[in-house]
């Protein structure tokens, strides 16, 4: 079954990118409502954001959502790894700025909040969005291949130059371990030596060794080290999970992630979504059952009668 939050919980930190201390709010949504964004800092239809893969505007260095309003929420991908890993299919996101706050620069910070939140099962089955045929996409170097497999596996493999890291793969079935186990701790990171050029493009104004693993010329410069012995491969393999959320669904498939990025993996959820006969969608309700469900509920959710206005 679907789940949403018990009761609401809230933290403030800074945000990567824009550097400004940031206050985030999760409250519980209805069932079918999926996750929501809505920044507190504006009215009306405007200040809400679905966080769904067609609504991805930006890549570089992190996901951003944008409204057909031209409203933007960045820094997702963690959140959003979370919300999938503690198993939250809806919830309301407020936020009083323009990106999710960094954190430790893990989702562990979101697990932590989302347990002390605790989970409230609801009267609709979870949907599981079931892989069918083969579909692949390249993006430069970078190679992302998804197929049919029962359960979902998640096989990524990174390739840098720098010593500090170097080439790494990994390999995680999550009929095996649990996101909190295997990924969630993994940071975000970084080199030194782009830092510089980065916040003269309006990035990284709030990144820190407090939030990122920062590498310079000869190693980790962070004191207490690294996490896990791999953990760059780890955080790029979190971030998949949370690209891969925006497709609103759980997913039943095998995935294979060479050198991913923000970008590539948007590009497959992308070609994945619009071929209809390469998936399916999983549950226990036939569609006459679903259709008496949502009359019963009234038609639209509220949240989804706001969203129809606004997209109007």
């Amino acid at each position: 079954m679907q789940h949403t939050l018990k009761h609401a919980v809230c933290l403030h930190g800074v945000g990567l990118h824009s550097g400004q201390t940031i206050r985030m709010t999760l409250r519980p949504a209805g069932p079918d409502e999926g996750i929501m964004f809505q920044r507190t800092d504006m009215e009306g239809p405007a200040s809400f954001i679905p966080a769904t893969y067609d609504r991805i505007s930006d890549t570089r260095l992190c996901s951003v959502l944008e409204n057909g309003y031209g409203v933007k929420i960045g820094t997702v991908e963690h959140l959003m790894a979370a919300l999938w890993g503690a198993g939250v299919d809806n919830a309301v996101i407020e936020i009083d700025g323009s990106e999710v706050p960094i954190m430790d620069g893990s989702s562990e910070p979101f697990i932590t909040l989302l347990e002390q939140a605790g989970l409230e099962e609801q009267d609709a089955p979870r949907r599981l969005l079931v892989v069918d045929q083969v579909i692949e996409v390249r993006d430069g170097d970078a190679y992302a291949r998804i197929e049919p497999h029962d359960g979902f596996v998640l096989d990524v493999a990174i390739d840098f130059a720098h010593a500090a890291i170097g080439a790494q793969r990994a390999e995680y079935d999550f009929s095996d371990t649990t996101f909190a186990e295997a990924l969630s701790k993994a940071r975000t990171f970084g080199f030194a030596e782009d830092v510089e050029r980065l916040r003269a493009a309006g990035l990284a104004r709030g990144g820190s060794l407090e939030n990122a693993v920062v590498i310079g010329a000869e190693g980790v410069l962070n004191t207490e080290g690294l996490r896990y012995h791999d953990e760059f491969v780890r955080h790029k393999a979190l971030d998949c999970i949370g690209d891969f959320f925006l497709c609103g669904y759980r997913l039943s498939a095998r995935v294979t992630m060479v050198k991913p990025g923000h970008r590539v993996n948007n590009l497959l959820m992308r070609a994945l979504m619009a071929r209809t006969d390469a998936w399916r969608l999983q549950d226990d309700l036939t569609s006459a059952t679903l259709s008496t469900l949502t009359a019963a509920r009234g038609g639209r959710s509220p949240l989804a009668r706001v969203l129809h206005q606004a997209d109007k």
